[in-house]
């Protein structure tokens, strides 16, 4: 007879069958909460057809929106909100190495299951972010007695990761942020931790991992700065380009391209035709886009009334969005993050903004879920694609 303990080494499964069987899940404890809870008076009216998630879903697109799994689990009106707004969610620290590995032998599936398992509930997709980023590379790995494996710990991983979500997600972003041009060469890659034990190479040997793991996910190349109309976007998108035009040569398993989408408000370039054509070069090379981490950091906007900064925000995105969806091959949008509570641009130092002791209206709800101007441009540029 199996135990609660033999249940939970696999998180997914252990959550359905203790479901069923009356203890007390974490994910399972949230969606009854979040069930119960309550939004505030206009978030209320924005359900079922009038929710981002139905006028995404009408015009050929899913909507979404990163996840930090603890305040998914502890805030019911959370859980209740992206429960109604998104189609699809993507933990946004909880699947990278430095989470998901806390040392060469252990893994810890409990945040990304979690996740995944209110997003089955909820009748959601789910993306796996990332696989490979040089942000995340644990201390372990870097060791002297380690190192040397680096190689045979990579495949390891994304093998094991890749095997334990089999079936189950909707794409992962394989390798994230590869293109660094400061770093001084001709092909514009950046100097990573996994660049300077592999080479080149690991990119390719990410993805065909992935695919040997995974035959039926989407695999995603994903990055940033594309997206305006300046110098140092276009040659981001002149070397990124590049690299996928060099995969699809070489026959490396490639589905998808993430577009960032950190995009900012009171700056002097806007959005045109250097996005419209690359995103058009994607599409030529027979690949889907999705933007995975739209937000509009407003650190650039001088003036403090809200009213004006809601205003000038929900601009952007509309005039983001404008340029963006009008590209067939874009098939997903998510905002990095939902609600003001939790944007990442409030993280951190307050002296790394130029406005330090103001925090950020970045994304369509704010910190009490009400929906902002933001929501409506979203909403809106949704209903008026024409693709």
């Amino acid at each position: 007879m199996l135990t609660r303990r033999d249940l939970l080494k696999d998180g997914f499964k252990a959550a359905m069958v203790l479901g069923a069987a009356g203890f007390a899940v974490p994910y399972l404890v949230a969606q009854d909460a979040a069930d119960s809870a309550k939004l505030p008076p206009e978030t209320e009216k924005l359900r079922g057809r009038h929710s981002l998630r139905a006028h995404a879903h009408a015009h050929g697109l899913v909507y979404g929106s990163a996840v930090r799994v603890h305040d998914l689990l502890t805030l019911p009106e959370y859980a209740r909100l992206l429960s109604e707004q998104c189609g699809i969610v993507v933990p946004s620290s909880e699947l990278k190495w430095v989470a998901l590995r806390p040392s060469r032998d252990r893994y810890d599936f409990t945040q990304g299951d979690a996740l995944l398992a209110f997003a089955h509930h909820n009748h959601m997709e789910m993306r796996g972010h990332t696989l490979c980023w040089h942000n995340s590379v644990p201390d372990w790995i870097k060791t002297d007695q380690n190192r040397p494996d680096t190689r045979q710990l990579f495949i390891d991983h994304i093998t094991t990761v890749c095997r334990h979500y089999a079936g189950r997600l909707q794409s992962w972003d394989v390798v994230n942020e590869a293109i660094l041009p400061s770093d001084g060469r001709t092909d514009g890659l950046r100097k990573s931790f996994w660049f300077e034990q592999m080479g080149p190479g690991y990119i390719d040997l990410a993805f065909h991992t992935a695919r040997a793991a995974d035959p039926n996910v989407l695999l995603t190349y994903n990055d940033y700065g594309v997206e305006f109309d300046d110098k140092e976007d276009a040659e981001r998108r002149r070397l990124i380009l590049e690299l996928l035009r060099g995969m699809k040569q070489r026959n490396v398993p490639l589905d998808a391209v993430g577009i960032q989408s950190h995009v900012k408000a009171g700056q002097p370039y806007g959005f045109g035709k250097g996005l419209a054509d690359y995103m058009e070069s994607i599409r030529q090379m027979g690949l889907q886009v999705f933007l995975t981490e739209l937000d509009v950091n407003e650190d650039d906007l001088a003036y403090n009334d809200v009213e004006k900064r809601d205003a000038a925000i929900a601009k952007i995105y509309s005039d983001y969005l404008q340029v963006a969806l009008a590209s067939p091959a874009v098939k997903a949008v998510l905002t990095w993050g939902i609600t003001d509570r939790f944007t990442w641009l409030n993280d951190g130092p307050t002296h790394h903004r130029k406005q330090p002791n103001r925090p950020q209206r970045s994304l369509p709800f704010d910190s009490d879920f009400k929906p902002k101007p933001a929501y409506f441009a979203v909403r809106d540029s949704f209903d008026h694609r024409r693709v």
